[in-house]
């Protein structure tokens, strides 16, 4: 049932606390989102560096982000799955992969964002 409470300050806080607790989770509990996590912190400050203008500099930092952002919805997925069918079942199996690919994509356009960006 939608919550007909509205919108506010309080409300706020309160999502902002919940991704807060997804973020500690996926860090705690994913090692692929710490190793990502790293690498974020390396690569954003060289993105703010390294890019010529807002433009490049949102791509480089923005391409590393959708990356993290990919790895938490994977996470999610995976561990909903793991959850309904504990057991393997082949569309279980293909709902994982296609979380996992999904992340593969966008390191994919990391590179290519990077690439066509530093490449002069």
């Amino acid at each position: 049932m939608p919550s007909t409470e509205p919108r506010g300050p309080r409300q706020i806080w309160r999502a902002f606390q919940w991704s807060m607790a997804g973020l500690r989770a996926a860090w705690r509990h994913e090692a692929s989102f710490r190793l990502e996590g790293y690498l974020f912190v390396i690569f954003f400050p060289l993105g703010l560096w390294l890019g010529h203008g807002p433009i490049e500099k949102a791509i480089l930092c923005g391409s590393l982000l959708l990356v993290l952002s990919a790895e938490l919805l994977n996470s999610a997925i995976e561990a909903i799955v793991d959850k309904a069918s504990p057991e393997f079942h082949e569309l279980a199996g293909r709902a994982k992969d296609m979380g996992s690919a999904a992340v593969l994509l966008l390191m994919f356009n990391v590179l290519l964002c990077w690439g066509l960006i530093l490449w002069r």
